[in-house]
């Protein structure tokens, strides 16, 4: 009975993540910040990588200074190349979370476009691109796919970016 439990029980740090979500998307952006930090800070450099992952994605959002956006975006992927087959499949989130790869590298390529680096936004890009064929025909999954077409249009194909 506790395994069941905890299969369907919800989890409360995604849950507290969430919450910053919505507050960051309210437009309170240095609150969410600040209080990402500090469940940054619970959480801690070695802990849950899905938690680490969703919440250095959003975090990412909430920066300034594109070098930080960059910081925490490299965060995440970083905990979601640490996420196992088996963690995944204790969640519900298992295709939210493999769906997010397209995502992750989609961002890395538009922060490395903001940082001048287009080499490395063009690097990115390809493997959001590679990484979209798991996403859905839904609503998220198309809002990727067009993000990333629009990016790779902004690029140009001799990787400067261009079109602005």
């Amino acid at each position: 009975m506790t395994e069941r439990q905890e299969q369907v029980a919800p989890d409360a740090v995604m849950t507290r993540i969430g919450q910053v979500v919505m507050l960051h998307h309210a437009g309170d952006r240095e609150e969410a910040r600040q209080r990402f930090l500090t469940l940054w800070a619970e959480i801690g450099e070695d802990g849950d990588p899905l938690h680490r992952c969703t919440l250095a994605h959003y975090m990412a959002d909430a920066q300034d200074d594109p070098a930080d956006e960059l910081a925490w975006d490299l965060r995440a992927l970083t905990a979601a190349e640490e996420l196992t087959d088996d963690r995944l499949a204790r969640h519900d989130g298992t295709v939210a979370v493999r769906a997010l790869y397209p995502s992750l590298h989609l961002n890395l390529a538009a922060d490395y476009v903001k940082l001048g680096r287009a080499e490395a936004a063009r690097t990115h890009l390809r493997r959001a691109r590679r990484a979209s064929a798991t996403l859905a025909d839904d609503g998220y999954g198309n809002g990727v796919r067009a993000a990333i077409g629009r990016l790779e249009l902004r690029l140009g194909e001799d990787g400067a970016e261009g079109g602005r």
